[in-house]
């Protein structure tokens, strides 16, 4: 493979590093990166790998681009809202390099597709925001020889690292199970600064460049710990793990499979719960029930930008000192953000020999997007 007239200016640059030169711009051109995720994470990834010259570049997400992506998930815009990301993500390719060659996946990673779709690359960029999926990545990634390169990002904090590569360790190595869902808020729940995934995700790209040219020393073996508020990086040695489930002399994990991202503490599938959307929360308001009871388990910080009217604010960081008052005779609605915090909250309040307790699906989120327009 050459580089053609156009590609030795495009890249003149970058050429002029005696470290990459022709042979590691060709290298670039021949590789095949798989970004998970087209967020906030794999925006920049997507747009600097694309600038570098990396040949194929691969995109898996299955969302839809919202208005409160935007402040961090800068490969997308306003006119872009409602589009499929992974479409969005390729049209701002294609108009930076024409000559790279995009493929989309218009869907969820899954343990049915992981393991097809990984094969065709090199190299995979974790852009994920929740531990199920990670993990699957890192088992994927492990099962087929193939290094991913992770980032992750929380309020003012992120943090980079490069798994599977090289003998070195994996995911698991440095966490060896995923967090019980709740443990771990989300960005969704906690916030995050938009420039810090910013920040990660140009490491994660230049990750990708140094292992894709064989230059430089990967951050195989260690945790790049960025903080936002202090600008300060730090860094934490992560030794291979001998009794590593996967990676280890005795790995008990030989296929890859999905972590349900609700489970009960002690691993066991919860009871079903009743469910109703916000649409139908929007006709009970309205009917204005003596019975009707709305609690919002978001924090304070949280209530203050925005809430839900009749509701009555009951923070899960603190129901358990303050969930007395809350009528047992009635129906119960309980939502947070998205939905998880509510879960808990509920699975608490059941526990306490509430009956009549319903979720209100997708939270606060879902209100703004389908009755707040």
């Amino acid at each position: 493979m050459e580089l053609s007239s156009k590609e030795i200016t495009r890249y003149s640059r970058q050429l002029l590093l005696p470290e990459i030169g022709k042979e590691g711009q060709i290298r670039l051109k021949q590789a095949k990166v798989l970004l998970i995720g087209a967020g906030g994470l794999g925006s920049p990834v997507a747009v600097y790998l694309a600038a570098a010259g990396v040949g194929t570049i691969g995109i898996i997400d299955p969302d839809q681009v919202d208005l409160t992506n935007l402040h961090r998930q800068i490969i997308h815009s306003t006119p872009d809202i409602g589009k499929p990301k992974v479409v969005s993500a390729k049209e701002k390719i294609s108009r930076l390099n024409p000559e790279i060659n995009v493929i989309t996946y218009p869907e969820r990673f899954n343990a049915q597709n992981a393991l097809k779709i990984i094969r065709d690359y090199d190299l995979i960029v974790d852009g994920t925001d929740n531990f199920p999926t990670r993990y699957l990545i890192n088992d994927a990634c492990v099962l087929t020889g193939k290094p991913f390169i992770f980032g992750g990002v929380f309020r003012f904090e992120g943090q980079c690292s490069v798994f599977a590569f090289d003998h070195g360790p994996c995911y698991r190595c440095l966490f060896e199970n995923p967090p019980q869902p709740g443990e771990v808020p989300s960005c969704t729940e906690a916030g995050v600064l938009g420039v810090l995934p910013g920040i990660i995700g140009l490491l994660q790209a230049n990750e990708a460049i140094k292992i894709i040219c064989q230059i430089g020393e990967p951050l195989k073996g260690r945790l790049l710990i960025f903080d936002g508020l202090a600008t300060q990086f730090r860094e934490i040695q992560i030794k291979k793990n001998p009794d590593c489930l996967i990676c280890g002399s005795k790995r008990t994990i030989h296929q890859v499979a999905e972590y349900a991202p609700i489970c009960s503490p002690d691993g066991q599938d919860q009871i079903p719960i009743p469910t109703i959307t916000v649409q139908e929360l929007k006709t009970i308001i309205e009917q204005k029930p003596s019975h009707f009871c709305l609690i919002d388990v978001r924090e304070q910080k949280e209530w203050a930008i925005d809430h839900i009217a009749p509701a009555i604010l009951k923070p899960l960081s603190t129901l358990e000192n303050n969930y007395h008052d809350i009528p047992q005779d009635r129906k119960i609605y309980v939502h947070c953000k998205t939905g998880g915090r509510s879960l808990k909250a509920i699975q608490f309040l059941k526990s306490k020999g509430y009956k009549d307790i319903f979720l209100v699906s997708g939270g606060m989120d879902a209100w703004e997007k389908e009755i707040k327009i």
